[in-house]
């Protein structure tokens, strides 16, 4: 079982580090050329080269890291890499624009990831991407009003609930949880489609009962959530679901979130799944891997942006299969000693 139990940072000091263009500026780049896989990987790049960084909803921990992680590829490079971090619905509208073109890197959860590869759930059809690496965890926060009397997943039948993001990997899993606690999510929920934003001002005025978010801890949204309305909201204990969505996909573990996470009375049971970063499979190779060794070796500075980032570890970065590698990454992780 895995156990993160980290204190919240005052503010949790992100946006000092949303460097390298303002966030929410995606779109096509023109800049990271395509790889010419006879050419050796130098991991340098020489000529001026500008990446979009898909990201999540701007009070999850996706957007904070990735804003954190366009200010370092700019530093390490001297401004050869610059990158440009937007504000997004996460894993699979990520997946989606990055075949696109529209960005050039892109955080996904690890189970959207392996469908993507393999044309599966959301994909008609493989897509051609590949990981620059394994990085943190993403625990499954579902948390309900205390007044709404819903004390499981099948509670929540009937009910107004916001299982996340249109096309956001937490969409995909709210709809795995509520199909592995009996309920079809299209007919015996209320689905609320809303962004983590919209959802906490939901869960303050009550217009919504509950709802689904994956993310790193602490998420800054959920944070200000159970910070100002206290014992008015409270997590469910999903795990006895977890075998249901271990079938699904081995991906799916069983994790605490520490008490000292949110405040809470007691360590909350959960479900974790990891997160990777993916890039489309043609992607220059020296661009890759000077990506890839920033993550690993500026992970210290990411964790500033928020704790969530301590997860990254060099140990977990090729546990990316069924998801190939980049050769770039390949190249990265060798020289950062990643056998």
């Amino acid at each position: 079982m895995r156990r993160i139990d980290v204190r919240i940072a005052a503010g949790v000091g992100a946006l000092a580090l949303v460097a390298a263009g303002a966030a929410g500026c995606g779109g096509r780049q023109d800049g990271a050329a395509k790889d010419d896989a006879a050419r050796e990987v130098t991991c340098k790049v020489t000529k001026d080269t500008r990446v979009g960084i898909a990201t999540g909803n701007a009070t999850g921990v996706y957007y904070v890291v990735g804003n954190a992680l366009a200010g370092q590829l700019s530093a390490t490079t001297g401004g050869k890499l610059t990158g440009t971090a937007a504000e997004t619905g996460a894993s699979v509208q990520n997946v989606e624009q990055l075949v696109a073109g529209q960005y050039d890197v892109a955080f996904s959860l690890f189970d959207t990831a392996v469908n993507a590869v393999q044309g599966k759930g959301s994909f008609s059809s493989p897509q051609p991407v590949k990981a620059l690496a394994r990085i943190y965890d993403n625990y499954t926060q579902v948390v309900v009003r205390a007044d709404s009397g819903i004390t499981s997943v099948a509670g929540m039948k009937g009910r107004k609930i916001s299982t996340g993001s249109p096309k956001s990997g937490t969409e995909v899993i709210a709809n795995r949880l509520l199909t592995a606690a009996g309920l079809d999510p299209a007919k015996d929920i209320q689905a609320q489609r809303l962004d983590l934003t919209k959802t906490v001002d939901g869960m303050k005025d009550g217009s919504i009962d509950g709802f689904f978010w994956s993310g790193g801890v602490p998420t800054g949204g959920v944070t200000d959530l159970f910070t100002t309305t206290g014992d008015k909201v409270r997590f469910l204990d999903i795990t006895p679901l977890l075998p249901k969505m271990a079938e699904l996909n081995p991906a799916y573990q069983a994790g605490t979130i520490g008490k000292d996470i949110y405040r809470t009375p007691a360590d909350v049971p959960t479900i974790v799944v990891p997160n990777v970063l993916l890039v489309r499979d043609n992607l220059d190779a020296d661009v890759a891997c000077v990506i890839t060794k920033t993550v690993f070796e500026k992970k210290d500075t990411l964790a500033q942006a928020n704790p969530a980032a301590k997860g990254i570890d060099l140990a977990n970065a090729r546990k990316t299969d069924p998801v190939g590698l980049h050769r770039g990454a390949d190249r990265a992780l060798k020289d950062l000693g990643a056998s």
